[in-house]
């Protein structure tokens, strides 16, 4: 009897982040990943958009183990979650790389989930595993984080490959360049399945390395007359050390802000993936005392994120730095598809105070992590698949890299375009798409994690642009006529000027008209006045406003 190998995506397929892959054998199951991604801007209120693992759930007993790819939150940043939901105290395994691991650790400890924190094992490069009916290895990848890996699994039908982010960076800022030579062990040996990361696929070319970023950030400070800020991702640990570096060519001392950018900081230091020469830094509550022309401040805020360092500066909120004319900031980071109005609006405040902003437009000082399509054909030509799933990209990218897979001789055949929850299925007969399972998402909204309805976020946009109207209206128990006066309040309505001063007292008379024709028709359900109530001030202020505020009517009865 053939045995079925099942690779299903629960996230990042169709979208950038919150990257998840089931691999299933024999029944039993390997989680790839555990990424969160961050709201759009419509959805409002919402803090963290993780995957649905509604799957998971219902087959937690089969779960052998989870292995990280990296550190990065769009692929490890949902792992509390489904943790606590899976039930920490069965121990599952959970493999990853050094640096990996001490920032998952660190993070589950911060959710309190300390039993969760025996599950993580260190995983060094080339080391085999176990899990179940399936064996995995880590292979070395470079990334704007040390410790990428791609996950080879492999069980008796074949070897699947799930890349993770990764580039083909021949001078990487800690020495570690992709293990090429293993790869082309893989296309030798034969690989049945390469999932493959499509970020950059729709970028011509090669992706430039990392080094190409510390000679730019050097010169940017050298022609700097005053105070530096460079804001960049806070696990982006090579970036950090290129900034210390420049810092130090240039007469410079460092402050690092940002409690994200603090954490990975003295993680990556502790663990020796960072050096930093005595006397570099500054603690951040001496900023302020300190010279400007000789001082970097590495920040958070490189995605325009509300409570981030640098979004604080920019609004004058920051209890230790306050940007003033003659700083330049520094934006060592492209924008995440989605963020670019945040991160534009952040820019835009910085130049409002008289600072200087530095963008990867002006001066080379960003180098993205993910390979272009030269890249994504290289890992092809060297792992030689039978079979390509892109992965990790909106349905354009996913697309541009099956054509990639295509020009450099895959069959079109051979090649499968899907989405989150459509698993790819492989026996010894072929390949196929399979039926679609649940794989929607979960939000974290504040303290809360689960399904958000539709409703909701319809009326936190609702609120957002055209605020909220209440009406408070006292009518008499016996035959429905107001008794009082009604009230009208109004929040979150900027578009009430003061041309707009008798457009209460006019709202307040349509309230009374409106309870005047439900009292003449004998309507005295509560439920039926606060509706026609409702239809009736809507009515009103969008012919006198042209605007569709929430409207919330209150009848009380006495």
């Amino acid at each position: 009897m053939s045995r079925l190998l099942r690779v299903l995506p629960l996230g990042g397929l169709g979208e950038i982040g919150k990257n998840m892959t089931v691999v299933e054998y024999d029944e039993r199951i390997l989680v790839v990943d555990a990424g969160l991604m961050f709201p759009t801007p419509d959805q409002l209120g919402i803090d963290l958009v993780l995957p649905d693992f509604g799957y998971l759930r219902e087959r937690a007993d089969r779960i052998e183990a989870f292995v990280l790819t990296h550190a990065h939150e769009d692929h490890v940043g949902a792992l509390p979650f489904v943790l606590r939901d899976l039930g920490v105290e069965r121990g599952i395994p959970v493999y990853a790389g050094r640096l990996t691991a001490a920032l998952v650790r660190s993070r589950l400890d911060e959710h309190r989930l300390k039993r969760a924190i025996q599950s993580v094992q260190e995983l060094r490069p080339g080391e085999r595993v176990a899990v179940g009916p399936m064996e995995i290895e880590l292979i070395r990848m470079s990334h704007s984080i040390p410790d990428s890996f791609a996950v080879l699994i492999s069980c008796p039908l074949g070897r699947v490959l799930i890349t993770g982010d990764y580039k083909f960076d021949q001078t990487p800022i800690d020495g570690h360049p992709p293990d090429v030579r293993r790869l082309a062990e893989l296309g030798s040996e034969g690989l049945l399945l390469l999932c493959g990361d499509s970020t950059n696929a729709d970028r011509p070319g090669i992706s430039p390395s990392e080094a190409i970023v510390g000679p730019q950030l050097e010169r940017v400070f050298a022609q700097c007359k005053g105070r530096v800020v460079v804001t960049s991702f806070a696990s982006n640990v090579h970036r950090l050390q290129q900034v210390l570096d420049a810092a130090a060519a240039t007469d410079r001392r460092v402050s690092i802000v940002g409690r994200s950018m603090r954490k990975a900081f003295n993680i990556a230091r502790t663990l020796g993936y960072l050096n930093a020469a005595e006397g570099a830094l500054v603690p951040p509550h001496e900023i302020e005392d300190f010279p400007p022309e000789r001082l970097v401040v590495l920040s958070t805020g490189s995605q325009g994120e509300p409570l981030s360092a640098l979004r604080r500066m920019a609004h004058g909120e920051h209890p230790h730095v306050s940007l003033r004319a003659g700083d330049t900031v520094v934006f060592s980071a492209t924008p995440i598809p989605g963020n670019e109005r945040a991160v534009n609006e952040t820019i835009d405040r910085i130049y409002r105070i008289g600072a200087d902003v530095i963008t990867p437009r002006d001066a080379d000082v960003h180098a993205s992590g993910h390979g272009y399509a030269e890249d994504l054909k290289l890992m092809i030509n060297l792992t030689r698949p039978r079979y390509v799933m892109p992965i990790h990209g909106d349905y354009r990218r996913l697309r541009l890299h099956a054509r990639l897979a295509e020009a450099v001789g895959v069959p079109p055949e051979r090649i499968f375009v899907t989405e989150n929850g459509r698993p790819l299925e492989l026996d010894e007969q072929g390949a196929r798409l399979g039926e679609t399972v649940g794989a929607g998402v979960i939000f974290v909204d504040g303290m809360e994690v689960g399904d958000i309805e539709d409703v909701a976020l319809r009326d936190r946009r609702m609120l957002s642009a055209d605020g909220i109207f209440i009406v408070v209206a006292t009518i008499s128990g016996q035959d429905g006529r107001s008794v009082a006066p009604p009230e009208v309040l109004f929040r979150g309505v900027p578009f009430l000027t003061s041309s707009e001063d008798g457009f209460v007292e006019d709202l307040r008379r349509e309230v009374e008209r409106s309870l005047a024709r439900a009292a003449a028709d004998e309507v005295r359900e509560i439920d039926l006045l606060q509706e026609q109530l409702h239809d009736d001030v809507a009515a009103f202020v969008y012919e006198r406003l042209r605007r569709r505020p929430l409207v919330l009517p209150v009848v009380v009865e006495v």
